[in-house]
């Protein structure tokens, strides 16, 4: 695990597709929660370390796995994850907090409803250290290969017009550090003027336009 901010920390890297990364990500904040998931148990004894996790969120279905249940035993952890998702997550581990709509929790981690790259994808969004405020994507918003912010759209796949109203309500948050789930580039982690936010977004909105239109 590396420490990425001061109080984040990321696994080690998961590569569960041909060009595409993953990393989990341990937030010590108000408690110990985990965001995303991992494919093995590399980082279990460092975890541990650093004091386990109350509460696992998933961002989407496509992070569940055979380890949420690993997970679960080894930590005591509950796993945060959506309703409409519970199909395909249920095989894998209970869902103990189904999610539904936008609030704020008790682990002061906002859930915000984002579908589009997938039916019950979710953004995360939590107060960092030094006033900064951390938004995880997941698959729903990442930078790609070329340095540009994406969709996550997947054709056959993705919902184009749920996911580019999900971005639109992303350009309502004002977040300093942007963390996606599955990434091509060099990090999913992205420290951003609040400024230029609306200007990613709209960056990523075009790409999609034009991944629906070809």
């Amino acid at each position: 695990m590396r420490q990425v901010l001061p109080d984040l920390w990321e696994t080690q890297q998961d590569n569960p597709f041909p060009g595409l990364t993953t990393h989990a990500y341990l937030w010590t904040g108000s408690t110990n929660v985990l965001f995303y998931s991992v494919a093995g148990e590399a980082d279990f004894a460092e975890l541990e370390r650093r004091g386990g996790f109350t509460d696992q969120y998933l961002s989407h279905q496509d992070e569940a796995g055979p380890m949420l249940g690993r997970i679960a035993e080894r930590f005591g952890s509950k796993l945060h994850a959506s309703a409409a998702e519970a199909d395909a997550i249920g095989p894998h581990a209970r869902i103990d907090v189904p999610l539904t709509n936008r609030h704020t929790d008790r682990n002061g981690v906002e859930v915000i409803p984002t579908p589009g790259h997938t039916v019950g994808s979710i953004c995360y969004l939590v107060p960092g250290a030094d006033g900064a405020r951390y938004l995880f994507t997941g698959d729903t918003l990442f930078v790609g290969a070329s340095g540009e912010w994406t969709a996550g759209y997947i054709d056959g796949y993705s919902d184009s017009r749920a996911l580019a109203e999900s971005l639109r309500l992303l350009g309502t948050l004002t977040p300093d550090v942007v963390i996606s789930s599955a990434f091509p580039s060099e990090s999913a982690v992205h420290r951003i003027d609040p400024q230029q936010w609306q200007a990613h977004l709209d960056q990523a909105l075009v790409g999609l336009s034009g991944a629906v239109t070809r």
